[in-house]
């Protein structure tokens, strides 16, 4: 009988089951299934920073922007919202309040919440950084990422030293974003009229449209924190744990309605 003849069905199980043997799959192993998909928040744990792993979003504006981003999802693969169109938040405040914990606390919410989310974080001085002409990257393109991404985190805007170049870049960023209704969350530790200065005029209309503001306020909670891990080497005690965990954590300060302006 030739290969290519027809074979009893027997025959065939005989030889796979040899083929299997031959490559040290054992044909007779029970099969088990495929590796369960690592759930979105462990995937997304190794993005986030270290620092902000474990990040809550428990300022009552924040947390319910939150809500309102994932109530608002498209549904996708087995009915798991996606982000959508929606408000973008401008998170205001000095050195030290917790407006970088808020915004990967509020990623976090989102996760937790089981919507599927593609986002990107980064520092304004990062990003113009990123983005300046070299030879060799294609910032363009890696600006229209950006640009298109579902949520986006801009830390810190207005830090970095301004430019006639870091005011176009800023502008087509938050002008595309603006057109299409993309949430992005915005921090920056200047007030309005200095934001203004910083970024021009035609970007600070557009956050100021685009945006639900929020302030923290309260005094530098990492100057907080080292003082008290500073404190048992003067008074012989030394803190618990509950104690460090209250330090590190952000306060809100007085809970303020977002506005939009």
């Amino acid at each position: 009988m030739r290969d290519h003849d027809a074979q009893p069905v027997g025959g065939l199980a005989r030889r796979l089951a040899h083929i299997l043997t031959s490559r040290g799959i054992d044909p007779a192993a029970p099969a088990t299934d495929a590796a369960e998909p690592i759930p979105a928040l462990q995937a997304a744990q190794a993005r986030i920073p270290a620092r902000y792993q474990a990040a809550v979003a428990d300022h009552p504006a924040i947390a319910a922007w939150a809500r309102e981003v994932a109530r608002a999802g498209r549904p996708g693969p087995e009915g798991a919202p996606g982000i959508a169109q929606g408000r973008s938040l401008l998170i205001v405040g000095t050195t030290g309040t917790g407006k970088t914990h808020q915004a990967y606390g509020a990623v976090r919410s989102l996760l937790l919440a089981g919507v599927r989310l593609r986002w990107k974080a980064i520092t304004a001085a990062d990003l113009y950084a990123e983005l300046r002409p070299r030879a060799g990257h294609d910032g363009e393109r890696e600006l229209m990422d950006l640009a298109r991404c579902p949520l986006l985190i801009i830390d810190d805007l207005g830090a970095a030293k301004s430019s006639e170049w870091t005011e176009e870049i800023t502008m087509r960023l938050i002008n595309r974003r603006y057109n299409e209704m993309l949430p992005t969350l915005v921090t920056t530790n200047l007030g309005m009229s200095d934001l203004r200065t910083h970024i021009g005029d035609r970007v600070a209309s557009r956050l100021t449209e685009m945006s639900d503001k929020v302030i923290l306020d309260g005094p530098d909670r990492r100057r907080a924190l080292a003082a008290k891990r500073r404190s048992p080497a003067a008074t012989g005690t030394t803190p618990t744990s509950t104690e460090l965990a209250d330090s590190a954590a952000p306060m809100a300060g007085s809970p303020t309605r977002p506005r939009s302006r």
